[in-house]
């Protein structure tokens, strides 16, 4: 009774249209007689047939793939300081100043390992002389490494809250002391920076 003209007019359209048979193919202008799904729709069913057709040998295969792709673009990010593909440990301003602060300057730690060696030589020998020199070396380059490595870290956690002082800046300073007891040629990431330079 209150229905409008137009509603009318498209139901019985609706009901006078041919029914099509399903295994003809249809005409490109047609009406598809169904709804058009929603984006989410088609990509949850497009990721379920994927799934499905898929074995399990085959998924662990695509996941050996991805993983060693993933690896080696952190590889390449670490020999080349690329901040996307880094570890977390390693990304960020702030852990990228810390490296260039370490990597700008000479550090006593980074020549322990090859005093060690020099130290485990003289030591080995069997003269009391030599002996008590190694042992001597021993406490001097460990009460140096200790001393370096205390001014290092005051000088760069006050250059940290200078430069970033509502950054979180937690871990950074026992990070570059870790970095600095490394040789600079073994560190990762690469050094980007040349000693001298001021940072």
């Amino acid at each position: 009774m209150f229905r409008s003209r137009a509603k009318d007019e498209k139901a019985q359209s609706a009901a006078k249209a041919p029914v099509t048979d399903s295994s003809q193919p249809r005409h490109p202008e047609a009406p598809k007689g169904r709804p058009t799904p929603k984006r989410s729709e088609a990509q949850s069913q497009r990721r379920s047939v994927a799934n499905t057709s898929m074995t399990r040998k085959e998924a662990a295969k695509r996941q050996r793939e991805e993983r060693r792709a993933a690896m080696e673009r952190q590889r390449q990010a670490l020999a080349s300081g690329d901040e996307r593909y880094l570890p977390a440990r390693d990304k960020g301003p702030v852990r990228r100043f810390a490296r260039d602060f370490i990597d700008s300057r000479f550090n006593i730690a980074e020549f322990f390992l090859p005093m060690a060696v020099v130290i485990l030589v003289l030591s080995m020998v069997r003269v009391a002389a030599l002996q008590n020199i190694a042992l001597l070396l021993w406490l001097v380059v460990i009460v140096l490494i200790v001393l370096d490595s205390f001014v290092t870290g005051f000088r760069l956690k006050k250059r940290l809250a200078e430069r970033f002082p509502d950054d979180n800046k937690r871990g950074a300073v026992a990070y570059a002391l870790m970095r600095s007891l490394q040789m600079r040629r073994l560190r990762l990431p690469k050094p980007q920076v040349k000693r001298g330079e001021r940072r």
